[in-house]
């Protein structure tokens, strides 16, 4: 279908999927830079914040299951422009709570729309895709989360902050995400009328335990479940917990330790880009094996560091610059060319499931218990095993970018 279709298309559809998961992005990690203010309003401690950022990783995570199945049933484009719609009304609606149990309930709702978008879109960005750009393509799509959530949105809600209250800051972004839905339906091709009747018999034939239980028969998805623990549980301990072993540990001041956080924004947004790109050129699974060992030495040379901010900023870049190309092939091109194009989004579900429920919401937790029994000094000694364990399994992966695989 891709190959069909001019690339002007192609260009158009991955813009407005990137705009779809950058907003994705800012619906996920806009409150954490507000969580100072708005702990000061509703009165809300260290654990509050934890059971907000909890509870939404893990309505990300069953949404991912539940809707990446729905997307290969009715459609792609319903649950795109459904979950756009949703997260758009219920990201202004954050700035109506009145306190903690208010704030979870519409955190909960918004992880179940920001879940139900992850997979169909990753699959929709395949569907629309050359085979020689489906890593360049996903790797601009995945780039965006990272870019606007973790590096555009800080800034601007430091600014925005001086001048209007935090609860109004969050109807800043309801507009945007409902143009992005409008798009979406004018523009994504559905699932249903593109990949052709005989695919979607397969799906439609069959009941979602069903699926389920044919995509644990391909190595690479149970592989990839294992992998995204392990690339999420890097991410969330090291966002997590890298504030207080900056500030604890190596004494940095509040404004130093932001400026080093900042490089997990930048570095995933390079790495998403640039090696899921080279992914087009040397296959997946090279690159694959590079990331790993590429996270694994930044992370060893950011546990020696001492507090030069600098040399922080540079190897905190380089850890998320590895670690976050990994997750977008993880979920992307991997996860997509292992399986029959309509049973793209639900191994994708599958995958990103796993790893949010264990990664985004049990990680975290087991990381507070180890911090607080071997110390904060000690902490990135959970990411390190995390990714030798990734290293150790992507050796076992079965290339699959569609040259690559052909020539093998």
């Amino acid at each position: 279908m891709a190959d069909n279709q001019p690339a002007s298309n192609e260009l158009r559809a991955v813009v407005i999927l990137s705009l779809g998961f950058g907003l994705v992005g800012i619906d996920r990690f806009l409150i954490s830079t507000m969580f100072p203010a708005i702990a000061r309003d509703l009165s809300l401690d260290y654990g509050d914040i934890g059971t907000i950022a909890g509870v939404l990783a893990f309505a990300w995570g069953v949404a991912a299951l539940v809707m990446g199945n729905a997307a290969d049933r009715i459609g792609r484009r319903k649950v795109l422009v459904g979950s756009l719609i949703v997260f758009s009304l219920l990201i202004g609606a954050s700035g109506l709570a009145a306190g903690l149990l208010g704030l979870i309930a519409v955190r909960v709702v918004m992880g179940f729309a920001d879940g139900a978008f992850t997979p169909a879109s990753i699959s929709a960005t395949i569907a629309c895709s050359a085979p020689d750009r489906h890593g360049r393509n996903i790797g601009i799509q995945q780039m965006s989360l990272a870019l606007f959530g973790l590096g555009l949105a800080p800034l601007l809600v430091a600014y925005l902050i001086e001048f209007i209250n935090w609860r109004w800051i969050f109807l800043v972004f309801t507009l945007p995400g409902l143009v992005v839905a409008w798009a979406t339906w004018r523009w994504i091709p559905d699932s249903t009328a593109d990949d052709g009747s005989h695919l979607h018999h397969h799906v439609y034939g069959h009941g979602t335990f069903a699926n389920w239980r044919q995509l644990l028969g391909y190595r690479n998805i149970k592989l990839l479940m294992v992998l995204m623990l392990c690339w999420l549980t890097c991410l969330i301990t090291t966002s997590a917990f890298m504030p207080s072993y900056l500030i604890d540990h190596l004494g940095l001041s509040e404004p130093q330790m932001g400026g080093v956080m900042s490089a997990i924004g930048f570095g995933s947004a390079a790495g998403a880009l640039i090696l899921s790109w080279l992914s087009d050129k040397v296959g997946r699974k090279p690159v694959m094996v590079l990331c790993t060992l590429g996270a694994f030495a930044a992370l060893w040379n950011l546990s020696l560091l001492s507090a030069g901010v600098t040399g922080l900023f540079l190897t905190l870049f380089a850890v998320h610059f590895f670690n976050n190309a990994a997750i977008t092939l993880t979920v992307g091109p991997i996860c997509a060319e292992t399986v029959p194009v309509s049973l793209m989004a639900t191994a994708s579900g599958m995958v990103i499931a796993v790893g949010e429920l264990l990664g985004g919401g049990l990680a975290p937790m087991a990381a507070g218990q180890f911090a607080d029994r071997f110390g904060i000094a000690h902490i990135l000694w959970l990411p390190l095993g995390a990714i030798a364990l990734g290293f150790v399994l992507s050796l076992f992966l079965i290339e699959t970018h569609p040259r690559k695989k052909e020539m093998a």
